[in-house]
C-alpha cells in the first residue's frame, strides 16, 4: 500500500517547494484537487520540478470540461513527466455544473462520464497513431483532427483515469472503463467492502476485466492529535447531510442523524453540526490513532481493500514533519 500526499491550496509559486519535499520525504504521489485553483497547472511545475514523483487531480470536475480539453492536458503532462501523471476526474453535482461553471447537467452521469472517456481515449490514440478521428456518441461526436491541431505521438500514451464516486454507479462505470477509482473521504471500511467494491467487480465483468486491474486510492480522516477531533468532526458532519452522500449513512443506520444534518445545513446551523457526529460515527469514518502507530492503524484498516492511500489533510513542509517522516517510514516498512 502507496502513501501519497494532498496537495495544499497555495498559488502557483508555492508548488515546487512543496513538491520537492513530498519526493524527499517519500510520498509516491501528489494530488492536486479542483477548489480554489485549476488543479491542472501544479501538475506541470511537478512534471519539470520532480524526477520520480506521481501526481495527479483529484480531482478534475469533467463535466466542466469537453473531452479534448481534459485530453490535451493529459498528454502535455503526460509528456513531460514521462509517464508520472493521472487523470482523477468527479463529476461533481448538479449545482455546481450549472451554477457555478454554467455548463449542462446530463440525463445520465454515469453516461455522459463514460463518453468523455471514450472520446479521451479516441483522442490520444488519433494522435498517437495517426487514425483517423471518429468518436460518435449521444453527448459527443469528435469527427476532426487536421494536422495542425494534432499534437502527435508522446513515450508514454497509456495514461491512466481514474473515476472519484460515493456510489455504486460511478464504482461500476470504474470496473468497467477506468483504470482506477478515487475514493471519496467520507466512507467507511465496511462501506468499501460491501458497497464499492462489489460494484467496481460488477463493472469489471461486465466488460471481462479483472477487478484487480482497478487501482484504488483512498483518501482517509485521522485523529492522530488532539486538534484533530473538532476539525475531523465539522468535515464529516458536512459530508454526511450531503443527500447524494446518504447511502453511507444508511449502511450504518444513521439515516436519521443523515437528515438532521440536511436540515441544519439547510438553515445555515453548521456550527450545530459537529456534535451530531458520535464516537461510534467518529471512529467509523476516521482511523483514529496515537502517531507512532497510525501507520500501523492505516495498514490494518486498508490493506486488501486499497492500493493507494492519503490523508485529508494536506502535505506542508515544516509543519509537522516529524509525523509526516512517521507516517512514510511507517508504511514503507510495514
Amino acid at each position: 500500500m502507496d502513501l501519497d500526499a494532498v496537495l495544499p491550496l497555495v498559488p502557483l509559486d508555492e508548488v515546487e517547494p512543496i513538491a520537492r519535499a513530498a519526493e524527499d520525504v517519500g510520498f509516491k504521489a501528489l494530488w492536486s484537487a479542483e477548489t480554489i485553483h485549476d488543479p491542472f497547472l501544479p501538475g506541470a511545475i511537478i512534471a519539470v520540478k520532480t524526477e520520480k514523483l506521481r501526481f495527479g487531480t483529484s480531482i478534475a470536475v469533467s463535466f466542466a470540461r469537453s473531452p479534448t480539453t481534459l485530453a490535451y492536458s493529459a498528454w502535455d503532462l503526460s509528456q513531460a513527466s514521462n509517464g508520472r501523471f493521472i487523470l482523477g476526474l468527479g463529476t461533481q453535482v448538479k449545482a455546481h455544473i450549472v451554477r457555478r461553471f454554467g455548463m449542462p447537467w446530463p440525463d445520465s452521469v454515469v453516461g455522459k462520464l463514460r463518453e468523455q472517456i471514450g472520446a479521451m481515449r479516441a483522442l490520444w490514440q488519433s494522435w498517437q497513431t495517426g487514425e483517423r478521428l471518429n468518436y460518435r456518441g449521444e453527448y459527443y461526436k469528435l469527427t476532426l483532427m487536421a494536422p495542425f491541431f494534432n499534437p502527435g505521438p508522446i513515450k508514454y500514451p497509456d495514461i491512466p483515469i481514474h473515476i472519484a464516486g460515493v456510489n455504486t454507479g460511478l464504482a461500476r462505470l470504474a470496473g468497467e472503463v477506468a483504470d482506477g477509482f478515487l475514493v471519496h473521504p467520507f466512507h467507511s471500511r465496511e462501506y468499501l467492502q460491501q458497497v464499492l467494491r462489489p460494484a467496481i467487480a460488477a463493472g469489471a465483468d461486465l466488460a471481462q476485466r479483472v477487478d484487480t486491474e482497478i487501482n484504488l486510492s483512498a483518501t482517509v480522516f485521522v485523529v492522530a492529535e488532539p486538534e484533530d477531533e473538532f476539525f475531523v468532526r465539522s468535515q464529516l458532519s458536512f459530508y454526511a447531510s450531503t443527500p447524494s452522500y446518504r447511502p453511507v449513512m444508511a449502511l450504518h443506520g444513521w439515516e436519521d442523524t443523515a437528515e438532521r444534518l440536511s436540515g441544519f445545513a439547510a438553515r445555515g446551523k453548521w456550527e450545530d453540526m459537529p456534535s451530531l457526529i458520535t464516537d461510534e460515527m467518529l471512529a467509523t469514518f476516521a482511523v483514529i490513532s496515537d502517531r507512532d502507530h497510525l501507520p500501523q492503524s492505516l495498514v490494518t484498516r486498508y490493506e486488501g481493500l486499497v492500493d493507494r492511500v492519503s490523508l485529508y489533510k494536506p502535505y506542508v513542509p515544516g509543519e509537522r514533519d516529524e509525523f509526516w517522516d512517521v507516517m512514510v517510514d511507517g508504511i514503507d516498512r510495514l
